[in-house]
C-alpha cells in the first residue's frame, strides 16, 4: 500500500518538477540534480538529506550510498515518508504541493533523518547515529535524540529551535512548532525522565514539556506554555503554568471532529501555534 502511494508522490512530485523547469529555467541544473536524475523519491531524498549533511571527512557519495541502501530495506521508513509528507499538505495551510516540502522544508529533511539515525541506534550502529544526530543540530537546528520514539505523520513546522530529548515518545500525527523542547526537569536522572506525547496533540511555538508526564491525546500545548503535570486528552493548555483553558468532553470532540479542515487553522486562535 505504502509503495503505491510513494509511487504516486513521486510521478507528481516529477510531473511539479517538469512544469517549474519550464517557468523557472535558471533552476533547471538544481532541479534535475536534486529530482529528475533519480529513479525513486527515496533515491532523491538520499541525496538531498547527503548533500545537506555530508562534509569533508564524510562525503558525500558515501553517505548518498549509506541512505540509500537502508531505505532499499526498510519499508517502515517509506511508510513514515509518506505518511508525514501527507501531514504537511493536510495540515500546513502554507503548503498544497509535495515538492516544496520535500525540497525546502527543512523540519521534514530533520525528521527523515532522525529516522535514519533511530534505525541505526536500534542495530547498534550508535556512534553513527550520533553523527546523524550532531549533523541533523547543526544544520537544522533541529537536536532529536536517536533513541527517542517517534510515530508518523508527525510535522515539525518552521523547526528552529526543536529539541527532543532521548526518552521521549511522540505518537502519530503530532505537530511540533519552532523553539519546542520535550524534555527532563533534571530532576530525575533515570530513563523515564521525558514526557510521552500521544496522537493528535499539537505543540505551539515555545513550549517546554518538561518531565515524566504524559500529553493526552489531541490537547493542544499554547505557545510559550510550560507543562510540568500531566494534560488530559481534548484539552487546551496555556501560559507558564500550563491552565487549562478549553476542555472537551468525547462527545463534543467527536462532533467538531465532523466539521471542516478550517477547525486546524482556528485551533491557533487561544496562542497555542505560531
Amino acid at each position: 500500500m505504502y509503495l503505491e502511494k510513494i509511487s504516486k508522490i513521486w510521478k507528481i512530485i516529477l510531473y511539479k518538477t517538469d512544469l517549474l523547469i519550464k517557468k523557472e529555467p535558471i533552476l533547471s541544473d538544481f532541479f534535475k540534480k536534486t529530482i529528475l536524475q533519480h529513479n525513486s523519491l527515496c533515491n532523491a531524498l538520499s541525496y538531498i538529506l547527503s548533500n545537506k549533511l555530508s562534509t569533508s571527512i564524510f562525503p558525500t557519495e558515501k553517505m548518498f550510498n549509506m541512505f540509500k541502501n537502508i531505505y532499499l530495506n526498510n519499508h517502515v521508513l517509506l511508510k513514515c515518508i509518506v505518511r508525514d509528507i501527507e501531514a504537511i499538505i493536510d495540515r500546513d495551510p502554507a503548503v498544497n504541493d509535495y515538492l516544496t516540502p520535500f525540497l525546502y522544508f527543512k523540519g521534514f529533511h530533520a525528521l527523515e533523518t532522525y529516522r535514519i539515525s533511530h534505525y541505526l541506534w536500534n542495530v547498534d550502529k550508535k556512534s553513527l547515529s550520533q553523527y546523524l544526530q550532531s549533523r541533523i543540530s547543526s544544520e537544522f537546528s533541529v537536536d532529536i535524540h536517536p533513541a527517542s520514539r517517534i510515530g508518523s505523520g508527525v510535522i515539525l513546522d518552521h523547526a528552529n529551535g526543536i529539541v527532543i530529548g532521548e526518552g521521549v515518545h511522540i505518537e502519530d500525527d503530532v505537530s511540533i512548532f519552532h523553539s519546542v523542547t520535550l524534555g527532563g526537569t533534571g530532576k530525575n536522572l533515570g530513563k523515564n525522565r521525558h514526557p510521552t506525547i500521544r496522537k493528535g496533540v499539537i505543540i505551539g511555538t515555545g513550549a517546554k514539556v518538561l518531565g515524566n508526564i504524559e500529553i493526552g491525546l489531541k490537547a493542544k500545548i499554547g505557545a510559550g506554555a510550560i507543562v510540568l503535570k500531566n494534560v488530559p486528552a481534548y484539552v487546551t493548555v496555556v501560559g507558564k503554568e500550563a491552565k487549562i483553558i478549553n476542555h472537551l468532553d468525547n462527545k463534543t470532540h467527536y462532533s467538531e471532529e465532523k466539521r471542516s479542515n478550517i477547525s486546524y487553522l482556528n485551533s491557533f486562535q487561544n496562542g497555542d501555534g505560531i
